[in-house]
Order: structure tokens, then C-alpha cells, then sequence
């Protein structure tokens, strides 16, 4: 008979078996040194199929951080996990609960964007741009500045007010120009143009899809998807005809067959704009001034104006302008 705490709920998943324990974090595995060796193991198999299932499963993920939550409260990992599946599962009342404990355990701010986003989704927005007021005034690093930012527009855009949610978004591009990862940078260029294809700007929005998908080496956004979808690019395989015959080759094609696939694959470099490419630098380090303007490159003169209005003095440059000035 399992001891007491061990016993697993109704509704609790099976704990994982043959789960190898060394992939876990060095940092978690050494609050799990605190447990005896049986609960380490049980809980440790939950967080390690939670880890494994957020993204494919987050229900499921969820009921496996919760049952080593039950088991381990007080630990700040198993807290961390609960706080993190259930956001990505929709459970925001539960996901702000325990990143609020969090913070009252360790005293951070690195929670405090997810938890002004869970009060939005809660439909507290005066609540979330209370939390986004606190987190900036923390001086966060620029990742957490970019999810506040995020975060703000987001919330601006539910009270209707779309000027406002563009203008917060344009003003952090402009002031981190050349400056933070390229992630966090490809992040604020992304929801800059989700907002322009919301108000209507479709052709602003290409371009700032474009200028994120640049930027995102490590695909953690779809903006290339986007770019395509709204250059009415739009990929669809029928696997069952894959699985048939091969299919006869169209007499259009050239002697080569390459017609179909080159010409979607010229389009789409021919209406990106040229952006560099380079290595990022260290978050904290700024880049080279001569090399700024490169890293920076945007859309062109009209992608960030609002539709029904001319480009201000403010936009973006075109790859032949200087770059701005960062403040």
C-alpha cells in the first residue's frame, strides 16, 4: 500500500514508468533532493511528462504538474509547472494562483507578464495593465520588456482601443532597435503585424510578418506561414494521393519539372524584404553603430502607418535610410 501522499487521485494519471530522471534540469533535480527518494521519483516522473506533453497535450500535462504539485507544494519547481501547464491548457484562474505563489516564495518579477496576460484572459483588464505597469517599472530585462509590451497591446486591442495597442508595439520597436535577442525582437515584429492584419493593413502586415520571420532563426513564431498565407500562398498535400501513384507531369512544367515549386519559392524571396541575418549579439551588449542599421532593416516607408494614414516622421526606415536613434 502506497504511503500516505503517494497514492495517486481518481482523475490523477498513472505515474510514468522507465522515465529517466538525469534529463530533468540540475536545478530542479536538486529541489527534488529534499523529498525522500520514492516521492523524488514520483514527482519527477510528473514534471518530466509534463515538460514532454505541454505543448502537444497541455491537458494532459496539466494533470501530470498537478499531481506533483499534490505531492510537493512546497517546492517551487512542481509550482512553476502547475503555473505553466495550466496557462497553456486555459486554466488562467489556476495558472495565476500559482504564480502568484511564486512570487511570494521567491520574490521575482520574471512571472509578472503571464500573470497580467492571465488577468486579461480572466477579463480584468484594468488588473493587467496594473501588473504591466509594475513589471516595467521593475526594469526588466528586454525579454520580459518585450512580454509586458505584448501583454499591453494585447489588453489596449480588448478595450478597443487598436491606435493605441499599434503605437505601444511601434514605440518598443523603435526604442530596441539593434538592441536584445533577435527572438524577442522577432516576437514584438510578430505582434505588430497580427495587430496591422487585425485593423486591415494586410500589405503592412506581410511586411512585418516578413521582417519577424527573418529574424526568427529558431521558427519559434509561424511568420513564415503568415507571410505565405497572406501572399495567398497557401500549401495543401492530400497524403492520400501521395501515398498513390505518382502523378502524371503537367505539359506546362518546363523540361525540368522545377516550374511549380521554384515560382512559389521565387515570389517569396522576391516580395521579402532584405534583412541581415548575422548572429545576434549579447543581450545586454549594443550592436556596432555601423552595423545597426543592417540588423534593423524593416518594412518599407508605408508598412507601420495605420490604415488611412501617410507614414509619419516616426516609421521605420526603408533599407536605404539611416536607422533611427535609440533613445
Amino acid at each position: 500500500m502506497p504511503r500516505p501522499g503517494l497514492a495517486a487521485k481518481e482523475n490523477e494519471p498513472d505515474t510514468p514508468q522507465d522515465m529517466d530522471l538525469r534529463e530533468l534540469p540540475r536545478a530542479v533535480r536538486a529541489e527534488l533532493r529534499s523529498l525522500s527518494q520514492e516521492t523524488a521519483e514520483i514527482v519527477g516522473a510528473h514534471l518530466l511528462k509534463a515538460g514532454e506533453l505541454v505543448t502537444s497535450d497541455p491537458q494532459l500535462a496539466y494533470a501530470h504538474a498537478e499531481a506533483a504539485r499534490r505531492r510537493a507544494a512546497r517546492l517551487a519547481v512542481t509550482r512553476e509547472a502547475t503555473g505553466e501547464t495550466a496557462y497553456a491548457a486555459g486554466e488562467y484562474a489556476v495558472a495565476l494562483q500559482e504564480f502568484r505563489a511564486l512570487r511570494r516564495m521567491n520574490g521575482g518579477t520574471e512571472f509578472i507578464a503571464v500573470m497580467a496576460d492571465c488577468e486579461r484572459a480572466l477579463g480584468r483588464p484594468d488588473r493587467a495593465l496594473k501588473l504591466v505597469r509594475e513589471g516595467l517599472d521593475a526594469q526588466p530585462d528586454f525579454n520580459q520588456r518585450v512580454e509586458l509590451r505584448l501583454v499591453e497591446a494585447g489588453t489596449r486591442l480588448d478595450q478597443g482601443q487598436q491606435a493605441e495597442a499599434l503605437r505601444v508595439l511601434k514605440a518598443e520597436i523603435e526604442a530596441s532597435a539593434g538592441k536584445g535577442s533577435r527572438a524577442g525582437r522577432a516576437r514584438l515584429r510578430y505582434g505588430y503585424a497580427d495587430l496591422l492584419e487585425q485593423s486591415g493593413d494586410a500589405t503592412g502586415a506581410e511586411r512585418w510578418f516578413a521582417a519577424a520571420a527573418a529574424l526568427d532563426t529558431e521558427g519559434e513564431t509561424d511568420a513564415e506561414d503568415r507571410v505565405a498565407r497572406l501572399q495567398g500562398i497557401v500549401l495543401e498535400l492530400d497524403e492520400d494521393a501521395l501515398a498513390g501513384d505518382a502523378p502524371e507531369v503537367d505539359a506546362a512544367e518546363d523540361e525540368n519539372g522545377q516550374q511549380g515549386a521554384d515560382d512559389v519559392g521565387d515570389t517569396a524571396a522576391d516580395e521579402t524584404p532584405d534583412v541581415d541575418t548575422d548572429p545576434e549579439p549579447d543581450e545586454d551588449e549594443e550592436e556596432d553603430p555601423a552595423e545597426e542599421e543592417d540588423a534593423d532593416a524593416e518594412p518599407g516607408e508605408d508598412a507601420d502607418a495605420e490604415p488611412g494614414e501617410d507614414a509619419d516622421a516616426d516609421a521605420e526606415p526603408d533599407d536605404d535610410a539611416p536607422a533611427p536613434e535609440t533613445p
